[in-house]
């Protein structure tokens, strides 16, 4: 386990647009997968890399999220009256995760923008960028192994992932060079959806990043770039290309990821996690075969 007192930031301002007309009034990150937000997904796993300190950047009318990680002592006293033990435990869960702390962002002026609006919060602490729209599987650690290379080089960190070269333009992309560590490169040059023919490789970015202090001085001189909004992406490029810096790796991730970015891909990480869970899977999965004989 890393060392040092990392925090998390999870940014959670976006509108949700593809998920209209369910976002009207929820937020995108309150949406059930399975029998949870996919937020708590996310809080989940940072608390499971020791991270106890939890910032989340939210926008208007996401009050949810909020209330959700806070107890509901009427909600609780009702469940322990009714001896529901079970729901009970499942219920405090979410509040005993870490210490969760709100901050809204203003003005929704992108990423890049949402991740200096944490600066007065993280300080002078290494921290954990985590977006909600990539849920990484409890069995397969990946943010554990992100901190551990940050505190060997000091540098940034992405999580990197093989795609189909035909799917890279979906994708921020890669240009890296190899380490003595097969599955840890050196970023050289980062392209924002790249199409096939130009793009350096097919590693793909996804939502995980690590990163220290000396981002937020980046990102205060980052002007916006691709669609009006400061990119983070833009202020990592910086990052690599500082000879003096410590730079930009990437840890290639080769585990089991469920990407809910928009409707088709939410519905297959709910089949998907449904399936491997022990008291869902065994009823589900000769039913997803039945149900897949008819189609």
């Amino acid at each position: 386990m890393p060392t040092k007192h990392f925090k998390a930031v999870i940014p959670a301002a976006g509108l949700g647009t593809r998920f209209l007309p369910a976002t009207k009034a929820m937020p995108k990150e309150m949406l059930p997968v399975v029998d949870k937000p996919a937020i708590q997904y996310v809080v989940e796993e940072a608390a499971a890399a020791g991270i106890e300190d939890v910032l989340i950047i939210t926008g208007r009318n996401k009050h949810n999220i909020a209330n959700h990680f806070d107890s509901v002592p009427e909600l609780e006293v009702k469940l322990a009256e009714k001896g529901d033990l079970d729901r009970l435990e499942r219920v405090q869960a979410s509040s005993n995760l870490a210490d969760i702390h709100v901050v809204r962002q203003g003005d929704p002026k992108g990423l890049g923008h949402a991740v200096l609006r944490a600066q007065r919060h993280v300080d002078d602490h290494p921290f954990v960028v985590m977006l909600g729209d990539d849920l990484i599987d409890e069995r397969d650690p990946l943010i554990t192994t992100m901190m551990a290379e940050h505190e060997r080089t000091g540098a940034a960190i992405i999580a990197l992932m093989e795609v189909d070269p035909d799917h890279i333009h979906m994708y921020g992309c890669a240009a890296v060079e190899p380490t003595e560590s097969g599955d840890v490169v050196r970023v050289t040059g980062l392209v924002e959806k790249p199409a096939r023919e130009d793009a350096p490789s097919n590693l793909a970015v996804i939502g995980r990043y690590v990163l220290g202090e000396s981002v937020f001085g980046v990102l205060e001189r980052t002007k916006p770039g691709k669609g009006g909004e400061i990119q983070l992406t833009d202020a990592l490029q910086v990052l690599a290309a500082d000879p003096e810096g410590p730079g930009v790796y990437g840890v290639i991730f080769r585990g089991r990821r469920y990407d809910t970015g928009d409707r088709v891909d939410y519905i297959k990480a709910i089949v998907q996690l449904a399936a491997d869970r022990a008291d869902l899977g065994p009823e589900l999965r000769p039913w997803f075969k039945e149900f897949a004989a008819t189609l």
